[in-house]
């Protein structure tokens, strides 16, 4: 490739790049983006859970009287609701990683990838409203009274 045409390829892939900065991101917004970001916080706050658990359930043998108030404080409405968001975090990270599998690893998957994604948002509102409402049914009662 001569000189010439390299520098105007450059040229070009610098107006592009410049275009992006002008507007303010280098990402558009699109929907592939976000599942790629929902997907590394969701694993990471799947992973700081894991790791409070590992750490209050070792209490159990370090002093029990301990692990038992420890135990105690997961029964606010607070923990109640933080419940509710670890499970709509690990039924996402779930889902979109059978996706990302299917995207990786089958032939079409690719071509289907937006499809697959609007799928299994889909698939994690019909799960998490009957499972939001099941796991604060308690705490609802409890606090604003009830049977």
């Amino acid at each position: 490739m001569s000189t010439t045409a390299s520098a105007a390829t450059e040229a070009a892939a610098s107006d592009r790049a410049g275009a992006s900065r002008r507007q303010g991101t280098f990402y558009r917004g699109d929907p592939g983006m976000w599942s790629w970001v929902l997907h590394r916080i969701t694993g990471v706050l799947t992973f700081f859970f894991l790791f409070v658990h590992v750490l209050d359930t070792a209490l159990v043998r370090v002093s029990p009287d301990t692990y038992n108030e420890v135990i105690e404080t997961y029964k606010t409405p607070i923990v109640n609701l933080l419940e509710v968001g670890l499970v709509g975090a690990v039924l996402f990270h779930a889902l979109n990683g059978i996706r990302v599998m299917l995207v990786d690893f089958w032939e079409k998957g690719p071509k289907f990838q937006k499809p697959m994604l609007w799928t299994i948002l889909a698939i994690w509102v019909v799960v998490m409203i009957p499972g939001a409402f099941f796991m604060m049914k308690r705490t609802v009662e409890v606090m604003f009274g009830g049977h």
